[in-house]
């Protein structure tokens, strides 16, 4: 899971929507955008685009995977044993299970007076990096577990009206201040041991926190799994924004492999290009697993390609089966197939919002990358369970 992660279509366009409130007294939150609203409409199976087309069989796997999760609701029990006693040969074998056992619930958001049904599709994946447990000449860059010097400051406990917000600070004397910011963490002497890894590519390690997950290979053949443990707080700023604010580059060379050739044409200003953004994430360690699957999501469990996506918990509840008909990135032909909601991500706000996790590697690197398309979406929902929010 990755609260803090931003797909990187929003993190290159500097769309900044994950940041933190400062401690000063009364300054915290700003003026609440408008607030969202989701409806669902019961629709028949005919009128879900690309449903008598997708090969469901190979959506089958994330569907059993989302019934392992330990924290799937009640709502799910029933339709999770049904499938669990299957053993479907063909698509159709799948399409007749769900068409038995769910309804397909087209998804619309209304904001003030105006609804839609169309929203954004974009993309995430797992990353590769090369490192070390040790530095070197070739290992230079550290990726961090939790220092002990962060602190969680529960806002809630200071102004009801902020139940459920909190920000990230550390002790400063007797003084609670924002935590220190990634120009600033060099200074943190907490941080001195809790190095995880030492990784060859500091562009690579920026693309991991913002993924907020990924695989470190490390010399000896090993590969080990890095997940979101903590963040510093700070507010995220956008990179690709940076370079085009400041001449290096213009808007539509501000991609990932854009700032990539940046980076390689002025390794002396790598430094200033991270520390533009302040925000910081801190990981934990786990096993690999297996290696066709990715990271664990924020239902808990290892994501499939191609069928998990990110959504926004508020409108989806975690572990629902979500058809969502778009485009592939940058194309007009159509991608149209059943995910599960199995992830959440920094981003990723409103009811007709979906991340689609696109594995690990070069491929999904570049898929993800590319990937900002509008679609649209339809809850499948257990028959005779209570919609979202009744």
């Amino acid at each position: 899971m990755a609260p803090g992660r931003l797909s990187w279509p929003l993190m290159l366009a500097g769309v900044a929507l994950v940041g933190a409130c400062t401690m000063q007294p009364r300054s915290c939150p700003p003026a609440p955008p408008p607030v969202a609203r989701a409806s669902y409409h019961k629709v028949p199976w005919s009128d879900v685009p690309g449903w008598r087309a997708d090969e469901l069989k190979d959506a089958w796997p994330a569907f059993l995977a989302g019934c392992a999760a330990r924290t799937l609701a009640e709502r799910w029990v029933a339709v999770c044993r049904a499938g669990e006693t299957m053993h479907p040969l063909t698509a159709q074998d799948v399409r007749v299970f769900f068409e038995s056992h769910f309804d397909p619930y087209r998804i619309e958001q209304t904001i003030g007076r105006h609804t839609r049904r169309d929203g954004l599709v974009t993309g995430y994946f797992e990353p590769l990096l090369h490192g070390d447990r040790v530095p070197s000449a070739q290992f230079t860059t550290p990726l961090y577990s939790p220092p002990p010097d962060l602190l969680t400051v529960e806002l809630g406990s200071l102004y009801p009206e902020l139940k459920g917000k909190r920000v990230r600070a550390r002790l400063e004397g007797n003084q609670v201040v924002p935590y220190y910011s990634r120009a600033d963490l060099e200074h943190d002497a907490a941080l001195e041991g809790h190095q995880i890894v030492w990784v060859d590519d500091a562009i690579d390690a920026f693309v991991l926190e913002v993924q907020g997950s990924g695989r470190v290979q490390l010399p000896d053949g090993q590969t080990i799994r890095l997940h979101y443990a903590d963040e510093n707080g700070q507010p995220y700023r956008s990179i690709g924004r940076y370079l085009v604010e400041h001449g290096e580059l213009k808007l539509g060379e501000a991609t990932l492999p854009g700032i990539r050739q940046w980076a390689l044409e002025h390794p002396a200003r790598v430094k200033e290009l991270l520390d533009a953004d302040p925000s910081v994430v801190f990981f934990r360690e786990e096993p690999l697993g297996d290696p066709a699957r990715g990271s664990p999501g924020a239902l808990g469990v290892p994501l499939t390609a191609g069928r998990s996506i990110a959504v926004d918990p508020a409108f989806v509840p975690l572990g629902s089966p979500v058809f969502v008909s778009t485009t592939f990135p940058g194309s007009s032909l159509p991608l149209q197939r059943l995910a599960f909601a199995q992830d959440t991500g920094g981003a990723i706000r409103g009811p007709v919002r979906a991340d689609l996790f696109w594995g690990t590697g070069t491929q999904a690197a570049d898929q993800a990358g590319r990937m900002r398309q509008p679609g649209r979406e339809w809850l499948i929902w257990p028959k005779d369970q209570p919609l979202p929010g009744r």
